[in-house]
């Protein structure tokens, strides 16, 4: 901690903090910064007259909200949907972190077999919007402590794919449980196909994107029969397919897919970022 220049100091790099009561009171250009990207994580603000307010201050050309944008906001899957990002738009969405984690398959499992309807439901470790322990909540079950419960909530992921994905909007329904652990979340893909398959032949197609596709830092695949939450800890992937769990039935389909719902996202966070500042680094194999 440097509390001469009100900073934070971590491996070297010197983070400041800046405090506000109002973001467009904040001239980013008296701390040197301009023509910047600003990441909001608050979550206060998510349509494009709160989000814009960051750019009235100066020093800033970009907004990207860590959440679903609301309105006309893009909102933008690193990976599936990259067209969305243009010069002239100022403010994004990198959407959610479920989202991020099943937009990916979604997209593989659409292009190759194609889905007729299907479900996500997702086992999401709690977060910070659950209480510790019960008390006041207003959605009652969230209110409930969530290191002890499994607790039935909404999730908005499986509208959020129309928006990045319009083929299949219409198609999913979508549900989540908060689980007692801290990190690490499973999203469970229940499909009807155009087509039949085998287990195999969806596996090895999951493997074979996973391994050189334009969505191969997106997906990762994994057929350990030892793996649980715990290891996808620090996982830079949107999302991993747990081969071992696919369940193939004619044309319907499970998947199982894990994803670090804090590191991973933030994976895809600073994939856009990169785009919107101009930074390409090569995809390999080439």
């Amino acid at each position: 901690i440097d509390k001469e220049e009100n900073a934070l100091v971590v491996n070297g790099n010197m983070i400041r903090i800046i405090y506000s009561d109002a973001p467009e009171k904040v001239d980013y250009r008296q701390y040197g910064i301009d023509n910047a990207i600003l990441i909001d994580n608050t979550g206060k603000w998510r349509d494009r007259d709160g989000l814009s307010r960051h750019l009235q201050g100066g020093g800033i050309s970009k907004v990207l909200l860590t959440a679903p944008g609301k309105g006309d906001i893009p909102n933008v899957v690193y990976g599936v949907n990259n067209a969305l990002i243009t010069d002239d738009e100022q403010v994004f969405s990198a959407a959610s972190c479920t989202t991020n984690a099943i937009v990916p398959v979604l997209k593989a499992v659409n292009d190759g077999f194609g889905i007729v309807n299907g479900h996500v439901e997702t086992c999401h470790s709690y977060t910070n919007d659950q209480n510790l322990i019960d008390n006041y909540h207003d959605k009652p079950r969230r209110g409930r402590g969530a290191p002890l419960n499994m607790v039935i909530t909404e999730t908005g992921a499986a509208k959020a794919v129309a928006k990045a994905l319009p083929e299949l909007a219409g198609k999913l329904t979508g549900n989540a449980i908060r689980v007692p652990t801290p990190n690490v979340s499973l999203a469970i893909l229940n499909f009807t196909l155009n087509k039949a398959t085998t287990v195999q032949e969806l596996n090895t197609y999951l493997r074979d994107t996973s391994l050189d596709s334009p969505l191969q830092n997106q997906i990762d695949y994994t057929n350990s029969p030892e793996v649980v939450s715990s290891d996808f800890v620090g996982s830079r992937y949107a999302g991993v397919v747990d081969s071992l769990a696919t369940i193939v039935d004619g044309n319907r389909c499970v998947l199982y897919v894990w994803y670090d719902n804090e590191f991973g996202y933030s994976c895809q966070v600073m994939r856009m970022v990169q785009n919107l500042a101009g930074i390409e680094l090569p995809l390999l194999p080439a």
